[in-house]
């Protein structure tokens, strides 16, 4: 799912935990988390809403987080910013912060 300025304070609001993968075409580390991130969203389906947001395009939600280095990756619970993983990590980091969402 692609996260923008547009939808990313609805996708907060709608009650679900949401993952946030802040990454940018040239960023070398969001390449490799970014099939991670595409597995986790399928393996969470319906329990958790797990997109990316594309920081060159999208300058008001990454301002608004404070995002300074990508990929970093925040995980929202009731709306609220309640984790995140600055830089690559292994699959099984991120799927133990979702699974501490639900």
């Amino acid at each position: 799912m692609e996260i923008t300025d547009s939808n990313y304070q609805a996708l907060l609001a709608e009650g679900k935990p949401v993952v946030i993968d802040f990454w940018a075409p040239w960023c070398g580390p969001c390449r490799m988390v970014a099939p991670i991130i595409e597995e986790l969203a399928a393996e969470y389906e319906g329990r958790a809403i797990i997109g990316k947001c594309n920081v060159d395009d999208n300058d008001d939600v990454s301002v608004a987080f404070g995002i300074r280095n990508i990929p970093t990756v925040l995980f929202f619970k009731d709306g609220k910013l309640v984790d995140k993983q600055v830089g690559s990590a292994p699959k099984t980091t991120y799927a133990a912060k979702i699974e501490a969402l639900l």
